[in-house]
């Protein structure tokens, strides 16, 4: 095994701090994996990993040679970079996620043309409504959707949504609509446990914050069921307004409150990879960041 893949592998295990969960990224063997590492440090003659059961971490000499070893793996990647070409046409797998909701309403527009566009391509698309851990999970790009932690991941901002709360006409009509968020303790309140199932909701007015304590009628697992009760007349779900466009719309619910809302929450477009980003990666950036930019209702 060449020294350039032993150094890709063993990049690969300490940033994801684990042999099977390197070995997933790579797409290789995990035997092969714990053969490149112990074949690196015996030839450098140091111990680079400390590892136990429960995990493997970076020594203070591996954490050195991590270091090295990425800018030797960047400076490798823009040397094919720029024998290719950097208008050479984008190929290989790309892993993608985002929210459910978000995924199938504006990424899955942006996959499908990205595809047409680059034969060469192939996507993995994983949407799910949880943080989804780059690394371990081997993804590539992911679409988050809140404020972001402290992170060695790249990130560029593309838009934003709202939260808010809204109710079909129906049930406007039944219980009456609440002139100010105290007045909803007296309504019935759908929650959505993937935005965190709180019997607190925030709100703000004249940039001063305000706190009402609510105790759901129903809580649900998912946005599509908070939704489809709340079309049916049930009661007020606070939703992010990008998953009830739609029905927004078309008039099966109405937005409430509007003059109490919270401050936008960002969405970004966060990526792993580093100052030479690949062809695959950088193309499907330029292409998201492009359409979710230009669509009003992110902005």
């Amino acid at each position: 095994m060449d020294r350039l893949t032993e150094m890709q592998i063993y990049v690969a295990v300490a940033e994801c701090e684990g042999f099977a969960a390197a070995a997933r990224r790579l797409g290789i063997s995990p035997p092969v994996v714990t053969r490149a590492v112990a074949d690196l440090e015996a030839r450098l003659g140091v111990r680079l990993l400390n590892r136990t059961t429960r995990y493997v971490r970076a020594t203070d000499a591996g954490q050195r040679y991590l270091d090295d070893a990425r800018r030797v793996i960047a400076a490798a990647d823009e040397a094919d970079e720029a024998a290719i070409g950097v208008n050479s046409e984008p190929r290989g797998h790309l892993t993608v996620t985002a929210p459910v909701l978000f995924g199938r309403i504006y990424v899955m527009p942006a996959i499908v043309d990205y595809l047409q566009r680059y034969p060469a391509a192939e996507v993995s698309a994983l949407f799910v409504d949880r943080v989804v851990n780059l690394l371990e999970e081997g993804v590539d790009v992911a679409l988050r959707i809140g404020e972001l932690g402290d992170s060695s991941f790249n990130a560029l901002r593309v838009g934003r949504v709202r939260r808010v709360l809204c109710a079909s006409p129906d049930y406007l009509a039944r219980q009456g609509v609440p002139e100010n968020p105290d007045a909803l303790t007296g309504h019935s309140i759908i929650v959505a446990t993937s935005l965190g199932a709180s019997v607190e909701l925030r709100f703000m007015q004249d940039k001063t914050p305000w706190v009402v304590r609510i105790k759901p009628r129903l809580s649900v697992s998912s946005n599509d069921s908070a939704i489809e009760a709340a079309v049916r007349g049930l009661g007020i779900a606070r939703l992010m307004s990008y998953q009830v466009a739609p029905e927004i719309d078309s008039g099966k619910l109405k937005i409430l409150l509007s003059e109490y809302e919270t401050a936008p929450v960002p969405i970004h477009i966060v990526h792993r990879e580093g100052r030479y980003t690949s062809t695959k990666i950088r193309s499907f950036i330029d292409l998201m960041a492009e359409q979710l930019r230009a669509n009003k209702s992110l902005n």
